[in-house]
């Protein structure tokens, strides 16, 4: 699909010029006090192409806390630890539940529905700890992000994930609850502590397109040609963040967008139009089921402008 740079910077303009008239911006995330702090007046979207272009507008340069984002960096390093071995502690469905539901997760005897869900990103961030220390295990998910964008700046905002672990109750109970079912091997405060650090890495919207980029492009980044992961694992990336990566709100995402996306509370959602590009968008306004309200909006409104939807082009 050949990409009308023109075209897209006219549909990036109108569209923030949109979303600086929207009153209702949803509210940023109350129960991690410093992602309240965070002015829900802030708009960015930015798309990363195969030739290394960055379209963008807005407040595409800020850093924000990218959240749960972060799982779709984490699944693709415990893939390459575990394989398909993963998938015996992790499930692949929709939970059509809140992301930190612990009914679910009793429900189904420990064993988290997706990789997506608190639960089970918690059960990939154990994978990823390994035989490692803490450190370093967070070390290697940071490098993994940086070779992917590019970019060396990036870092873990120690404010926020120092507020996360006052406050994370649930993910705490969760981790246990997992450990009892042997689904958890290391340690609950090990494993949340990695957890809680990869939530608040912090990223710009340009960052995150950028790293989000090999899986628009069978797997390979786009920026230095080394494949990232197969096409196949690639696809399966894709398939999880289409029906499992806006949690509760997933099929209302894929019906009014139709692109394989992945949100955090922070406000951030990286989204992919497969062969095309990656998209970053951030607005830490969150609607009722704890996604991006302009964010979820803005990509809503670009999918449509430039026939960008994994169902078929619009007649």
């Amino acid at each position: 699909m050949a990409l009308d740079g023109t075209r897209l910077k006219d549909a990036l303009e109108a569209i923030a010029a949109e979303m600086a008239t929207v009153e209702e911006r949803g509210k940023p995330a109350d129960y991690i006090p410093e992602l309240a702090r965070v002015s829900a007046g802030h708009f960015a979207l930015c798309v990363a192409t195969e030739d290394g272009r960055l379209f963008s507008c807005g407040d595409a340069d800020t850093a924000f806390s990218i959240q749960s984002v972060s799982k779709v960096f984490t699944l693709t390093l415990a893939l390459g630890l575990a394989g398909d071995a993963l998938w015996k502690r992790v499930g692949r469905e929709p939970s059509g539940s809140a992301f930190n539901s612990i009914v679910q997760l009793e429900y189904e005897h420990g064993r988290p529905r997706n990789p997506f869900i608190n639960a089970g990103a918690i059960a990939v961030t154990d994978i990823i700890l390994g035989n490692h220390q803490p450190r370093e295990a967070l070390g290697e998910i940071l490098r993994f992000l940086r070779a992917l964008s590019g970019d060396d700046t990036i870092s873990i905002d120690e404010a926020v994930a120092l507020s996360e672990k006052q406050t994370g109750y649930r993910n705490f109970a969760l981790a246990n609850y997992m450990r009892a079912y042997g689904i958890i091997t290391h340690p609950v405060d090990l494993v949340l502590g990695v957890y809680f650090h990869h939530c608040a890495i912090a990223m710009t919207a340009q960052q995150l397109a950028q790293a989000g980029s090999f899986l628009a492009f069978g797997g390979r980044d786009p920026l230095s040609g080394f494949r990232v992961v197969s096409p196949d694992r690639a696809r399966r990336i894709n398939a999880l963040m289409l029906t499992c990566g806006h949690y509760d709100g997933s099929g209302e995402f894929a019906y009014r967008v139709g692109l394989p996306a992945k949100s955090g509370v922070g406000g951030g959602i990286l989204c992919i139009v497969p062969g095309v590009a990656s998209i970053a968008a951030w607005s830490p306004g969150l609607n009722d089921v704890g996604n991006s309200r302009l964010g979820t909006l803005a990509l809503e409104r670009l999918a449509k402008t430039m026939d960008w939807n994994i169902f078929g082009i619009r007649s």
